[in-house]
């Protein structure tokens, strides 16, 4: 039988690295899969639903480097887009095959018609259509290309009756490079850079995602400046471990140590990281920015020397330059404010709640003690996030992946997916909310058919918390953020996995234990307190004065019973606002 376009397609994805494609068969993809069945090199993976599928990708790509999911015709296509969203602004490698309807009915409104080159367009760095065999190899290689280099999805639409027509010899190569260039400022700009570090005694560095690779180096100038160091959530687990000069992360899940240490230092330097939150920059000390990136440059911040480079290969040739400092007096003041705040974290922890109303901070602490050196977590948006960004702790080799820029309900349970496909021989821990797992409950079952051994942990408070906290910050009752949940528990054994259910403070540890220890996938619904609230790292008095119109609201309304709920799971938080 000779070689048609989709043989060609699997095995070039193959070469490449690629080892699964996610996706719903079906129609225009059908040739495709039957080329997988063929390839054996390469599994399809089986998800009920395309944006499980994207987000799946995307979490395997930021794990293994590249990866690949597929839609057919039309709805499979919109479908993608949420998870295709995510793991753009993520900077993940994704390949995405957008097969389409026959190339002789385009533009003709024909069935599942849709335009792959408009509907993409926002969520990738690659956006073509192959319309002939003979562009396919070319257009292939390209995608494949752009997705390593630019870190980003790719799209290629493939019409379904293109896929089964002979294949052409490719006109160029089709093997993918993976350069890895040494990218660092110029002689001359590292010399200002040092001048203006060894000119100041109070600095501050602040971590993103792109000094990940840097830990050893970040230590090394932290130790010169006697800088405290402050990281994003998406660098906490890269930067963290290992760190005497750590002060915590900052943001609006974040904790007062980083913004405290970013606010009171002469020289802020900001490392591989496009933070989105300007409101938490300073505004009145100097700002260094460094980022393989040059459009990120001064994105977030007034700068007064913004440097494209590589984190690591740049400050390994600014260390030489740097002397070393003597003071240890501001250093010494931020992590001492820092030892304060971990301290008034663990306030949760020790009180852990009462029956049906347990809190969630307790949950997140057992879990960290509990969870693998080496643990995958993945978070789904939300209260979540803040629990996992609180009392996570990095070791250096645990990973975690959440919907950080995108800020998409229901990711971590099918980002759980894509990591435990991606590394098989590691634990992997979904922190899931109820208003996200319910989203997309259907791929449990991708779950269970492939038997991943999954440990998925529903905080279960009854609402949509975040969403819940934002409307009290505003002043604004919390109407229809409530939940009316399934028993998870029931569901979970319906299904075929192991469930668990957890009321009581008292038998959460004992609980997460026998989920952990179980071999195959487990789902554990705990009780968690549906009042408890996430203060920022700095309150603003909007803020303030919107949480009292809102308890004035609710009194006012008849729920003073509410009130009291929410004053008395809080109370710790009351030295805070006041």
């Amino acid at each position: 039988m000779s070689k048609n376009v989709s043989d060609q397609l699997v095995e070039t994805i193959v070469e490449a690295g690629i080892q699964r494609i996610y996706a719903v068969t079906g129609d225009s993809l059908n040739h495709v899969n039957a080329a997988v069945h063929r390839n054996g090199k390469i599994k399809w993976i089986h998800v009920r639903h395309e944006e499980t599928a994207a987000f799946a990708a995307g979490a395997e790509a930021q794990l293994n480097g590249l990866a690949c999911c597929a839609g057919s015709s039309g709805p499979g296509h919109v479908h993608l887009l949420n998870g295709l969203y995510d793991a753009h602004r993520s900077s993940a490698s994704v390949l995405a095959i957008a097969s389409t309807i026959p190339t002789i009915e385009f533009g003709t409104d024909f069935f599942q018609e849709t335009n792959t080159t408009k509907l993409f367009d926002d969520c990738s760095c690659y956006n073509q259509i192959a319309t002939t065999p003979l562009q396919l190899p070319r257009m292939l290689q390209a995608a494949l290309q752009n997705a390593v280099h630019q870190k980003g999805v790719a799209v290629l639409g493939l019409p379904g009756d293109i896929t089964n027509l002979p294949a052409v010899t490719a006109q160029t190569t089709t093997l993918l490079f993976r350069n890895q260039p040494v990218v660092r400022p110029s002689e001359d700009e590292l010399l200002q850079l040092a001048e203006l570090l060894n000119s100041h005694k109070k600095i501050t560095i602040y971590c993103g995602l792109g000094a990940a690779e840097a830990h050893k180096e970040i230590i090394q100038l932290a130790e010169k400046l006697k800088s405290p160091v402050a990281y994003s959530y998406k660098a906490k687990m890269a930067i963290q471990h290992d760190n005497p000069y750590e002060v915590g992360l900052t943001g609006l899940l974040g904790i007062p140590s980083a913004y405290h240490a970013m606010h009171e230092c002469d020289v802020l330097v900001l490392l591989g990281t496009d933070f989105p939150y300007t409101p938490f920059m300073p505004v009145k000390n100097k700002i260094v920015q460094i980022d393989i990136k040059p459009e990120n440059l001064g994105r977030r911040a007034k700068l007064d020397l913004g440097l494209c480079g590589d984190v690591k290969d740049t400050l390994q040739v600014l260390l030489p330059l740097l002397k070393i400092k003597e003071e240890v007096a501001f250093l010494d003041q931020q992590l001492e404010f820092y030892q304060e705040v971990k301290k008034n974290l663990q306030a949760y922890v020790k009180d852990t709640g009462k029956p049906n109303e347990i809190h969630p901070e307790f949950v997140a602490s057992v879990i960290n003690e509990l969870a693998a050196k080496d643990a995958i977590f993945t978070v789904d948006t939300g209260m979540c996030c803040v629990w996992a960004s609180r009392y996570i702790e990095g070791t250096g080799q645990r990973k975690m992946l959440g919907s950080f820029n995108h800020g998409s309900m229901a990711n971590a349970m099918p980002q759980a997916i894509g990591a435990a496909f991606a590394r098989p021989d590691q634990q992997v821990i979904a922190f899931c909310g109820d208003g996200g797992i319910s989203m997309l409950l259907g791929d449990l079952m991708t779950i269970v058919q492939y038997q991943l051994p999954i440990k998925i942990v529903i905080f279960n408070n009854r609402s949509l918390g975040m969403v819940k906290l934002e409307m009290e910050v505003a002043g604004i009752a919390d109407f229809e953020t409530d939940m009316l949940n399934p028993n998870f528990v029931k569901i979970a054994e319906a299904m075929g996995m192991t469930g668990i259910g957890i009321d009581n403070p008292d038998d959460v540890k004992s609980g997460l234990e026998k989920a952990f220890m179980q071999e195959g996938p487990v789902l554990v619904s705990i009780q968690t307190d549906p009042n408890a609230l996430a203060m920022p790292p700095k309150l603003e008095f909007d803020q303030v004065k919107g949480v009292a119109l809102y308890m004035e609201k609710m009194m006012l309304s008849g729920r003073m019973d509410e009130v009291f709920k929410v004053i008395s799971a809080n109370y710790k938080h009351l030295g805070e606002v006041i």
